[in-house]
């Protein structure tokens, strides 16, 4: 089966429209760049762990609470636990039915602990870890 260049590159121009990945929403957020980060997970999971600066609201909660919580004109950037989880895309379905800019955050919590971004419990702060696997790991001086 072969599929045209023109198709591939129009499929992958829209996936980058809709995803975003955790290095560039951190970045977004060290550079305040204008836009909101929802956790849609539920409270067990949020209250484990979640990127810091995040807000929570579970998927199911989204039409109810979106309208009345975040501005229609503020993006909003939605994850879930891990590339394995579809709550997130759930999530974007929610916002853009309600008319919001979403993107959704591809690799969730997930890689956003394990690239070692800032992340916190319900308890506070959590350390930071660094995994290999995913980022390279430099050696302190």
């Amino acid at each position: 089966m072969t599929i045209s260049p023109a198709a591939t590159l129009s499929y992958f121009q829209t996936k980058l429209l809709v995803e975003t990945d955790p290095s560039d929403v951190y970045a977004a957020q060290r550079a305040e760049d204008d836009f909101i980060l929802v956790d849609v997970r539920n409270r067990e999971a949020w209250n484990q762990g979640h990127a810091t600066g995040a807000v929570h609201m579970p998927h199911g909660e989204i039409a109810r609470r979106a309208p009345r919580e975040i501005s229609l004109t503020t993006p909003v950037v939605v994850y879930c636990w891990s590339p394995g989880c579809n709550g997130g895309a759930r999530g974007a379905v929610e916002f853009a039915q309600l008319g919001y800019s979403v993107r959704e955050m591809i690799g969730g919590y997930e890689y956003w602990a394990r690239e070692g971004l800032p992340v916190e419990a319900a308890q506070g702060p959590l350390p930071r870890m660094f995994d290999p696997l995913v980022m390279p790991v430099r050696a302190r001086p």
